[in-house]
């Protein structure tokens, strides 16, 4: 299940809620119990799989319009 973070407008804490993602946007109260609150941006660090190596594929060819395979 999704983490989401929230920030309360009245009192300055930062919390995190878990719930489905159908309900991301739904108003939260913080743990003071103020509801002006409001959803903060969070950010995904995406990383290789711990063992050195990457999952993600190497970039290949020169640039250019297509990658620089036609020469073109």
């Amino acid at each position: 299940m999704p983490r989401y973070e929230f920030r309360c407008r009245a009192c300055g804490d930062t919390f995190e809620i878990n719930r489905p993602m159908v309900e991301s946007s739904a108003p939260a109260l913080c743990p003071q119990g103020h509801d002006d609150t409001v959803k903060l941006l969070s950010t995904v660090a995406v990383t290789g799989r711990g063992d050195g190596s990457s999952t993600a594929p190497a970039a290949s060819g020169g640039g250019g319009c297509c990658g620089g395979a036609c020469g073109c």
